[in-house]
């Protein structure tokens, strides 16, 4: 039986909206204060088309890139919402990493500035001690990650027996990194009968299954082409020899305009080498991957969104999530293994409208895979040929 969908919504990724406000959404004083106060005025088109109907109490599948507004969608409606009951845990957000987890509670924060709300963010990599307080003291809103959680489950530590709404935040990314079943025991622990909101880039068969297991009659808020990647981003495709990837890397940052550069490599070890080599040359780099403790990925993220390091470079635990504003340029070092990663990797630049640079290095035995990738956002990739570099002329399909 497929999914019941009542309705589907489509909105262009860069549609008109200067005649919607935020005023027109219906969102309480409180709320729209915190609005103001963070200098917002007009809704983007995923928050314009989601929030009325949360407001609603509608079951929600919000389809979209990063950088369009997904958690604000979610989370100042919820605050309006919370604002007319009681004291104890209404709202649970489920994420897929420690950074997510971090970054929606501090969104959740600042959107209740005017609002008597507690919030409580429970991720892995740091003590139990400090978050069981939190827990126990009570709180309005719980965001976690999957595995956490469950612990805390188990030692009691939270009951979610009036819970009115659950949040599935970048649910492709949680199903990718083998969370299905910690999914489903959480959801076996709070009421059957909730508002449900699914937010996620990509609707693979997983997550339409998943959807179709937890959410009611829900409204499809489909924001472009699912796996489309920003317009606002620039495509390029650097053939190079695998051994000589860091070469050019160093070479292409030796260029002014890279201010601020994302570099993602497959494995936690290939970041390590290409910091240790962009050191060498007297760049300042710094990495970010699993291995790091959750201090050193937060020391990390601070000193590249202060400009303190110029590049950052990370494993896919960076490709979906963070809030850094201002990357102009994503590099690919390592052409990704699944195409709808590339999709999540560049969509840390060409951010809220601004444009942005999306370079790939293609070592022989990945043209493969960067076909598929042309084949997942349906345009060729340009191919840049560097004197010294490229290991031979490779036409696009």
């Amino acid at each position: 039986m497929g999914i019941m969908i009542t309705e589907t919504i489509e909105v262009e990724h860069d549609a008109e909206s200067e005649t919607h406000t935020f005023e027109e959404l219906g969102l309480s004083t409180p709320v729209m204060q915190a609005v103001r106060d963070a200098g917002y005025v007009t809704p983007t088109p995923i928050q314009h088309q989601a929030i009325p109907l949360i407001l609603k109490g509608r079951d929600v599948m919000g389809l979209a890139q990063t950088g369009t507004g997904k958690t604000a969608a979610f989370t100042l409606p919820i605050i309006h919402r919370l604002l007319d009951g009681p004291r104890r845990t209404r709202v649970l957000v489920l994420t897929p990493t420690r950074e997510l987890c971090v970054q929606v509670e501090e969104n959740v924060h600042r959107y209740a500035e005017h609002a008597p709300l507690n919030v409580a963010s429970v991720y892995g990599g740091v003590p139990l001690d400090p978050q069981q307080r939190a827990l126990r003291s009570g709180v309005d809103i719980v965001v976690a990650t999957p595995g956490r959680l469950i612990d805390h489950l188990e030692r009691q530590n939270v009951v979610f027996d009036d819970l009115e709404v659950l949040v599935l935040d970048e649910a492709d990314r949680m199903l990718d990194m083998g969370f299905a079943p910690q999914i489903n025991r959480i959801v076996s622990e709070i009421p059957k009968y909730r508002q449900t909101l699914l937010f996620s880039a990509t609707m693979p068969p997983e997550v339409e299954a998943l959807a179709r297991k937890y959410l009611r009659k829900p409204v499809v808020v489909q924001v472009g082409r699912r796996s489309q990647s920003a317009d606002t981003v620039s495509h390029a495709v650097y053939p190079v020899p695998r051994e000589r990837k860091s070469a050019l890397l160093a070479q292409l940052l030796g260029e002014a305009r890279l201010d601020s550069v994302l570099v993602f490599t497959r494995t936690k070890h290939g970041a390590d080498r290409v910091v240790r080599h962009l050191e060498r040359e007297g760049m300042n780099a710094t990495a970010m991957h699993a291995d790091k403790t959750q201090a050193q990925r937060t020391r990390a993220l601070d000193d590249f969104k202060s400009g303190k390091v110029r590049v950052l470079v990370a494993t896919d635990i960076a490709q979906r999530g963070l809030d850094i504003t201002g990357i102009t340029h994503v590099i690919n070092y390592d052409v990704p293994q699944q195409a709808e990663d590339y999709v999540h990797r560049i969509g840390r630049t060409g951010r809220a409208a601004k444009e942005g640079d999306a370079f790939t290095f293609m070592a022989p035995d990945e043209i493969a895979m960067v076909r598929s990738i042309e084949r997942v956002i349906g345009q060729p990739i340009p191919r840049i040929s560097v004197p010294g570099f490229d290991f031979g002329t490779v036409a696009a399909d």
